[in-house]
């Protein structure tokens, strides 16, 4: 297993698009075209599936040096107000656009720190955005809480507004990690959000959990995997940390390189994280994720609904995704759209009368052909073409995998390929073969995190 980190332990997307982000064709994209492309979804779906909102709330009160993702760190919470005015607005330029009233199927609530805000205004938000739209039925919402600021009141008022699965992060228990990624978080606390949510009525309670943070060895990885268990979530993100200081504004310098564990150190952790969390009664579903087998995520891999875009791993699939809020990411299938990352440039669009997005990129016959593949590949772990209609290079691809075959991560048939228990650790390098985008354009500088 050593030569094969060794071997694979490259950088690579984390695939919730095809084409990934620093791929897209933003040259020949344009607000019109987004929106004509959120239209022909909408029109062609909503009575049938629904669509799905993702709402991006990115206020924290402080900086955990392990996140990547868009926020703003403050501690002054009249931000609160004209955000989500902002966000009510935005929504009713998407809801003038699609002319009749949109069925959510599924609604997120992602940040940042979503329980930042009051539960009074989460109700605000979200009647607002009800509003004007129609519920589907069986709808999936949920949100992601802070155990140290989500309150009774928090998950009350969530759970009246229809919300049935609440995602606490805890990243790790030891407090050595804690103070390193600035994340001091008690287990009790932890223990409070958890019991509070399941006897309100939550139906699931999701933990993330982060292997690869710095001074992280098997014991102290070890040490959180049971503490989490005493609390028996229906449902475990057990994601790779990834270390990407470059990018602007991520805030991952509150400890030395020299700290995180090696390649050969990090496969240890997932590999015997998962042998721990299967003896427990975890089942592996897609890439990163376990969960119970009564979890509906995990029944939906059994019946192949299982599917993936920027929300994560999802149980129910629907082909537009209205992202609302700053840096938020929507997809119509056939498009992406990326709104302005600033707030306060975001904001101003929005009073202006404009969809705030500010990049994005069209998908092609070719584009659409991949993804499906790639999603294949991250949601059942298999994937199959018809060579007449397949991709150009697809004989390419498979010069790339018959190595990944000879080593033991896949298995090629004439038309097919499946990824092996053994290669499920390497489920991004398996995809990157599929990735013409960034085999035609590859990139100068290092713009991923490492696949292990």
């Amino acid at each position: 297993m050593n030569s094969l980190i060794d071997k694979y332990n490259i950088p690579g997307p984390r695939y919730t698009s095809y084409p990934t982000v620093p791929f897209w064709d933003d040259a020949s994209f344009s607000s019109d075209l987004w929106q004509q492309s959120v239209l022909k979804t909408f029109n062609e779906t909503n009575d049938s599936e629904g669509i799905s909102v993702y709402i991006h709330l990115p206020f924290c009160e402080q900086l955990c040096t392990f996140c990547a993702c868009h926020k703003r760190i403050t501690k002054q919470h009249s931000v609160e107000t004209p955000y989500l005015e902002s966000v009510l607005k935005e929504w009713d330029l998407y809801v003038k656009l699609f002319g009749r009233t949109p069925k959510i199927k599924e609604l997120h609530l992602g940040g940042g720190t979503p329980t930042f805000f009051s539960p009074d205004n989460l109700r605000i938000l979200l009647e607002g955005i009800f509003s004007k739209a129609e519920i589907a039925d069986k709808p999936q919402f949920s949100f992601e809480g802070h155990p140290n600021n989500t309150t009774r009141e928090h998950l009350q008022t969530l759970y009246d507004l229809g919300f049935r699965r609440a995602s606490f992060g805890v990243q790790d228990y030891d407090p050595k990690v804690q103070k390193a990624i600035n994340r001091i978080q008690p287990f009790e606390n932890v223990k409070n959000v958890t019991e509070m949510a399941r006897e309100i009525g939550y139906e699931g309670v999701s933990h993330d959990l982060v292997f690869g943070l710095p001074f992280h060895t098997w014991e102290k990885m070890e040490f959180t995997i049971r503490k989490t268990l005493e609390l028996k979530p229906d449902r475990l993100a057990f994601y790779s940390y990834a270390h990407v200081p470059w990018i602007k504004g991520v805030g991952q310098r509150g400890f030395d390189e020299n700290d995180l564990p090696s390649g050969e150190e990090k496969r240890k952790l997932y590999t015997n994280g998962k042998k721990l969390l299967e003896e427990l009664g975890y089942i592996e579903v897609g890439m990163d994720h376990f969960a119970l087998p009564h979890d509906d995520l995990y029944q939906s891999m059994v019946s192949g609904d299982i599917h993936r875009n920027f929300m994560g791993y999802s149980s129910s699939k629907t082909k537009l995704m209205v992202g609302l809020g700053m840096s938020a990411i929507s997809d119509s299938w056939y498009s992406f759209a990326q709104s302005n990352k600033s707030v306060e440039e975001y904001q101003k669009l929005v009073e202006q009368g404009i969809i705030p997005v500010v990049k994005g990129h069209v998908l092609n016959e070719e584009d659409l052909i991949i993804r499906q593949h790639i999603l294949n590949l991250m949601c059942r772990l298999e994937t199959s073409w018809d060579l007449q209609t397949s991709f150009p290079e697809i004989e390419n691809a498979l010069e790339s995998l018959k190595e990944m075959e000879a080593d033991g991560l896949v298995e090629i048939s004439d038309n097919s390929i499946k990824i092996t228990d053994k290669g499920r650790a390497f489920t991004r390098n398996v995809a990157m073969t599929f990735d013409l985008r960034m085999m035609r354009n590859k990139p100068e500088t290092r713009i991923f995190s490492m696949t292990i």
